[in-house]
């Protein structure tokens, strides 16, 4: 890849505003810890009482946990098949998708997560899985917007690693006909971290220059192309083996990370949105211009456990940018059927294409998880419930 050099300068931060940052992450830090001791009385005191796992006819397979740990904590168990109320859809689960927030779960960190109501001593809910896709079997009497046969894709509201799943009908938006189940299971958590990051926070303009720390991921190989479409100049960073794979989604660069350092480079970018997490903030500060922007993806690896995991860097992005021109912060995505149609409606145009790394039964959820967990995966990994779908 070439880089242009360019006359800006990142502005530095005084000894005076240095002064001042420190007492005020002193503060924060003291803050922090107040509010985690007052957490984790009121979950102590609230008990460790579990969902109860209803069982009955009619049954379905589906995933559960009662215990924090590794994926080997998941088990596959005959559990009620459930009945959706009067704002909901029953759909059957053609497809679901695996992300960070399911292992984060699983594992119940960071820890602070226990502390703010998952469960302090094990899971509060014992069902794993958001994003999915399948078809609609049976409608609540307030839902006009889709009927039986339906193909939808979007959320489950924290049970979609089953056969069926209760949804609330504004989670969900019709399947493009151009799209398998298992790419529409791909979409909702990751295409709207990487729509939202890069359109609402980031505010993304036609011909500016946006790297992608992280391209060949989940969120990564979805906002290369979202990115794309808004007209920008894309530059991707991934490993030496996914370099074709990120040019092919459209990326006008790509950067080895294993061979350079985009952090040290000539190139300053209007736009990062960082997946990764593996560099300083002062990194960042080198390679923006001076009233660029960095978003950082609040997902975190599978070794974002301890106290806070992956809030500790937002935190500091948070307290540094009142004193420097450049923005810099945290988001997570907001499930908005308005943005699930967006997406549908530029996959429909061909404009995005969803990246499936591997597909799993769901009796191989273990296997699944191991492998996400693993932290190699480019795109996404899917589960797949019984042998006879189609896609």
């Amino acid at each position: 890849m070439s880089t242009q050099p360019t006359n800006e300068s990142t502005p530095e931060t005084s000894p005076r505003s240095k002064g001042r940052i420190r007492r005020v992450f002193k503060r924060i830090f003291y803050l922090i810890l107040i509010l985690i001791g007052a957490f984790a009385i009121y979950a102590w005191a609230t008990g460790a009482r579990q969902d109860p796992i209803e069982t009955g006819d009619p049954h379905m397979k589906a995933v559960v946990y009662t215990n924090y740990g590794s994926p080997d904590v998941l088990e596959i168990r005959d559990i009620k098949k459930p009945v959706p109320n009067d704002d909901q859809v029953l759909v059957k689960v053609r497809a679901a998708s695996l992300n960070p927030l399911d292992w984060h779960y699983m594992e119940g960190t960071p820890y602070i997560m226990r502390a703010m109501g998952t469960g302090l001593r094990k899971p509060k809910s014992p069902r794993l899985g958001v994003d999915l896709a399948g078809e609609v079997e049976a409608v609540g009497k307030n839902v006009t917007e889709f009927k039986p046969g339906d193909e939808v894709f979007g959320t489950g509201g924290g049970a979609a690693f089953a056969e069926y799943v209760c949804a609330r009908k504004t989670k969900l938006v019709l399947k493009p006909a151009n799209i398998t189940f298992e790419q529409a299971a791909a979409v909702p958590i990751a295409a709207l971290t990487a729509l939202q990051g890069l359109r609402d926070k980031g505010q993304v303009q036609p011909g500016q220059k946006v790297l992608i720390n992280g391209a060949s991921g989940g969120v990564g190989t979805f906002a290369v192309q979202i990115a794309k479409s808004f007209g920008a100049d894309v530059t991707g960073v991934c490993s030496t083996r996914n370099l074709d794979m990120v040019r092919s989604l459209g990326a006008d660069h790509v950067i080895d990370y294993t061979k350079e350092d985009f952090t040290k480079g000539a190139q300053r970018y209007d736009l990062i949105l960082d997946n990764v997490g593996n560099q300083p903030l002062s990194g960042f500060r080198r390679a923006l211009k001076p009233n660029g922007i960095c978003v950082m993806i609040g997902g975190g690896g599978p070794n974002d456990g301890g106290l806070i995991g992956p809030m500790a860097r937002p935190v500091k992005a948070l307290l540094l940018s009142p004193f420097v021109s450049q923005k810099m912060g945290m988001m997570l995505a907001e499930i908005r059927q308005e943005d699930l149609a967006a997406m549908r409606d530029l996959m429909q145009a061909g404009k995005v294409t969803p990246v499936i790394d591997r597909t799993y039964p769901l009796s191989q959820v273990r296997e699944a998880m191991k492998y996400l967990e693993a932290g190699h995966a480019r795109g996404k990994v899917i589960l797949t419930m019984g042998q006879d779908n189609k896609t």
